[in-house]
């Protein structure tokens, strides 16, 4: 294959495979292992167990030291019901931003690591370079847990790993946790005219959040000024229920979410959310003894809080020519791979404010930016 020449180059051809994450990443990981076997280094790849996606390890360098880890996800958010100006899935440059869903987070972060993979193979490394490249973890940071559990066995485990995520390419040595949950409420139908014959699970629901709510005002009694905002906090994503206007709804779900500052876990929101779906029962079950409300856990992304000696933060800020670390209230794989045992920092291209947005953009001086840092782990390790 051609092989790119510049980050520029090869982010075009990221952004053109739509990586959300409820669609397959292999056409991704393909030219990933493409572009690196070209270059005659070999990767490992990690199936998702239903094999429609997959995460890829590789080493550049010598084997059998520990080395730095360069780790980033491959898939990105949806973009419908967004305004995009221009196609999501085709790199577009204007006034020096280059425009695209997964331009910022955080393909331009892997973009980088691979347009440097020429110069880490030019120079003898003392170490090795790890790339990793992983999947779903837009949704709850799901698709790098398999690979974890290999680092140290059947992958070698890197004694330190940098996490790209968008950082203004400031070091991040922290950040919350986050729990996510699904409250299904089950009621009765009844003819909108004799509302007092159901259970209107909407209704319910709204009772619920409501709740949900008052217990997030009580999260601001602990604080932390290194997070914006400095306090955990809650908030119901997504809720669906009813079947007409004129039928009281029988079902109803939200799912709703808490990220707590590190150190600091859901129980007590948990706990006081779980006693207020007891004490609403009763009432309902009165009209319809199946009524009913379900909570439960859907996936935890541990908080990220680095040691104070961490090789992975002073090797960031090195890098980076940062002088402090900052902390952020987005989750990332960071955590995970801290609980693994492989000291971590997270540092990459790009502004989180563009994430997520119609007209997500990376600007070329922050790619400029990660590639200089990137040249400095190579004279680094040599």
């Amino acid at each position: 294959m051609a092989i790119p020449t510049n980050p520029q180059e090869l982010l075009t051809k990221l952004v053109a495979f739509d990586t959300t994450s409820s669609k397959s990443n292999l056409k991704l990981i393909d030219f990933v292992e493409a572009y690196l076997k070209d270059q005659g280094i070999a990767s490992t790849r990690i199936p998702s167990p239903d094999g429609n996606k997959a995460a890829l390890f590789a080493i550049v360098g010598p084997d059998g030291k520990n080395g730095i880890g360069l780790s980033c996800h491959s898939d990105c958010v949806p973009v419908e019901g967004q305004n995009w100006a221009s196609d999501p899935f085709t790199l577009t440059l204007r006034d020096n931003k280059l425009y695209g869903r997964g331009s910022c987070d955080m393909k331009g972060f892997l973009a980088c690591v691979l347009a440097s993979v020429p110069l880490f193979k030019s120079r003898k490394l003392n170490e090795p370079i790890h790339i990793i490249v992983s999947y779903d973890e837009e949704i709850g940071c799901t698709g790098v847990r398999p690979l974890i559990k290999m680092l140290g066995k059947e992958l070698a485990k890197p004694k330190a790993i940098i996490v790209g995520e968008p950082t203004d390419m400031t070091t991040i040595d922290a950040h919350k946790r986050i729990d996510s949950y699904l409250t299904v409420v089950t009621g009765r139908e009844a003819h909108s005219s004799m509302p007092q014959l159901g259970v209107n699970a909407v209704g319910i629901a709204a009772k619920l959040i409501l709740e949900l709510e008052r217990l997030a005002a009580n999260l601001s009694r602990v604080r932390d000024d290194r997070f914006d905002p400095p306090f955990g906090t809650m908030q119901t994503g997504t809720i669906k229920g009813g079947t007409a206007g004129n039928i009281v709804p029988k079902n109803c779900e939200f799912h709703w979410q808490i990220r707590s500052l590190p150190g600091i876990g859901p129980d007590e929101v948990e706990q006081a959310f779980r006693r207020y779906e007891e004490g609403l029962l009763p009432a309902m079950r009165q009209v319809a003894p199946d009524a009913g409300i379900a909570t439960k856990l859907l996936n935890s992304v541990p908080a990220f809080q680095a040691k104070g000696n961490s090789e992975a933060v002073a090797l960031a800020l090195s890098l980076s020519g940062d002088n402090a670390t900052h902390a952020v209230s987005y989750g990332t794989e960071a955590g995970l791979f801290e609980q693994a045992g492989c000291p971590t920092a997270i540092c990459g291209p790009g502004n989180i404010a563009q994430a997520h947005a119609a007209d997500e953009f990376v600007t070329r001086a922050q790619l400029d930016l990660c590639m200089a840092s990137l040249a400095r782990l190579a004279d680094r390790l040599s």
